[in-house]
């Protein structure tokens, strides 16, 4: 099969070679408004580069993977969707909830596949947690913990654009608690501080966030995130349950130090999300490649995407507001 390429940035370049090296991909099509960016990722891959959209889209594809910026998602989503083409997205669908039922409004009934990128669905630790709660080897779930931390802040322009610390990066957190447990959040309380850089208290957004998600069957989880864990970048989940406790992401690579001293974890920290996560981005398009195939559903679909955005936009408006914020309101 061919698979269009929109964005050749850098989580598209890397897609783009992934998808080059997958055995179902017999071709790689690529477009990016700046045309340096997608002749040299096109050159790299030995993909043919479109000069536009409506020249990828009709130039025999047969599906399509978005990696644009945020605010172009839906309108390429939905330029894949009238082409009939299977589609594949990073998160988020759109940036706001409306836009989002929008697009998943114009999409029913039209039989096209859209899969959002949640790489963490596909990472070994996740899967095998989600397995052992679904199987009741870890009884009935009561805690769960999550974190998602960066080394470092990214640089001072992306901030306001990037819809805030929930939306940005606790987002995967709310997606994985929700497909872990099979469970739906049913109310959201957040807070968070500012102890770095001045440019996320003039964009409106913090550093660092905590999250308290009350499940519909009485779990509690708290998802954490900070720009600034100088010790590496750090993202595990802790399954805790009546009969026992499972870790998603506890490795040689974790950075953590013990203070009784104990030598272990010994590894070197992943210095960023790519590395932490490389297998489970190949996993992805892997599988995306089936759904364009027909041969399994998205297995994250724009709704999925869309019920972890309702749980990012209450923890902002729960910071906002200082209350805790009950899911049926969010979009009031």
């Amino acid at each position: 099969m061919r698979i269009g390429l929109i964005g050749t940035g850098r989580i598209g370049a890397f897609h783009a070679e992934t998808l080059a090296g997958l055995p179902a991909v017999t071709g790689v099509v690529v477009h990016d408004a700046d045309e340096r960016s997608a002749r040299a990722v096109g050159d790299r891959i030995g993909a043919t580069r479109a000069a536009d959209l409506d020249g990828l889209l009709g130039s025999g594809v047969d599906g399509v993977v978005i990696a644009a910026p945020t605010f172009a998602h839906a309108e390429l989503i939905l330029a894949a969707a009238r082409a009939g083409l299977p589609v594949f997205c990073e998160k988020p669908v759109a940036g706001t909830l409306q836009e989002t039922d929008a697009v998943l409004a114009a999409l029913d009934g039209t039989g096209v596949p859209l899969h959002i990128g949640f790489q963490r669905r596909f990472d070994a630790g996740y899967l095998a947690v989600r397995e052992a709660v679904a199987d009741g080897r870890l009884g009935w779930t009561h805690t769960l913990r999550a974190c998602t931390s960066d080394p470092a802040p990214p640089h001072a322009g992306y901030i306001p654009g990037s819809g805030g610390i929930f939306r940005d990066c606790s987002v995967h957190d709310y997606d994985i608690v929700r497909w872990v447990t099979g469970r739906e959040v049913v109310e959201v309380y957040a807070t968070g501080a500012n102890r770095g850089e001045e440019f996320f208290a003039a964009a409106g957004d913090v550093d660092t966030g905590v999250t308290l998600l009350t499940l519909d069957d009485g779990t509690l989880a708290t998802c954490t995130a900070t720009r600034y864990n100088g010790a590496g970048y750090d993202v595990r989940l802790e399954v805790c349950g009546s009969r026992g406790t499972l870790v998603a992401g506890l490795t040689d690579h974790s950075p953590l130090t013990s203070a009784e001293g104990a030598a272990w974890p010994a590894g070197t920290p992943h210095p960023g999300f790519m590395e932490r996560f490389l297998d489970a981005y190949r996993a992805e398009l892997s599988a995306f490649t089936e759904v364009v195939a027909g041969t399994r559903p998205s297995p994250c679909t724009g709704r999925d995407a869309r019920a972890a955005l309702a749980v990012a936009d209450a923890a902002t408006r729960s910071r906002a507001e200082g209350r805790p914020v009950r899911l049926a309101t969010v979009a009031a």
